[in-house]
């Protein structure tokens, strides 16, 4: 009996993940650029081409990790596949003013935008971070993991290159 309720826990969980997938990115969402304006979700656009979206947190040495990995393949993988990587901070309105220095001190290409009031972190169902997820040029969530290890931006471009062989 113990063993067919963690069964079907977890057909229930793999359901829910697979039922995650192919929903639409929100755009209509509240965030914050780096200068404290706001703007909406629907700013995060690449022309029809992927983009990788990371929650993170100056706080958090995994999200830092993951972001300084990728910063050094970064330029290789917009040159081969036109990717394009957003960060968003989910730090409190208490530090949201250490993201921008935190950011330019690491020397991030990326787009930055502050989910103060973490609107977005809810929409999008993200707990634990780094949470990453891989937006197709539909505009449509087709992957997503949480935290870092060494090697899963391997694992990232290469759904991002599958995406675009589809």
């Amino acid at each position: 009996m113990k063993k067919s309720i963690i069964t079907a826990l977890f057909a229930i969980a793999a359901m829910v993940s697979v039922c995650a997938q192919n929903a639409k990115f929100p755009d209509n969402i509240n965030i914050k650029t780096l200068d404290g304006q706001t703007v909406t979700t629907s700013v995060i656009q690449n022309d029809g081409r992927p983009i990788i979206i990371s929650f993170w947190a100056t706080w958090c040495k995994p999200c830092n990790l993951e972001l300084n990995t990728m910063k050094d393949v970064y330029p290789e993988w917009q040159e081969e596949t036109g990717v394009k990587i957003v960060a968003i901070s989910i730090d409190d309105a208490r530090s949201t003013n250490r993201v921008k220095p935190h950011a330019e001190g690491k020397k991030w290409p990326y787009e930055i935008y502050l989910d103060p009031n973490q609107d977005l972190k809810r929409a999008m169902n993200v707990g634990d971070i780094p949470h990453t997820f891989i937006i197709n040029g539909k505009g449509e969530i087709v992957y997503q993991h949480t935290s870092y290890v060494e090697g899963d931006e391997e694992d990232l471009i290469e759904k991002v290159r599958e995406l675009l062989q589809d």
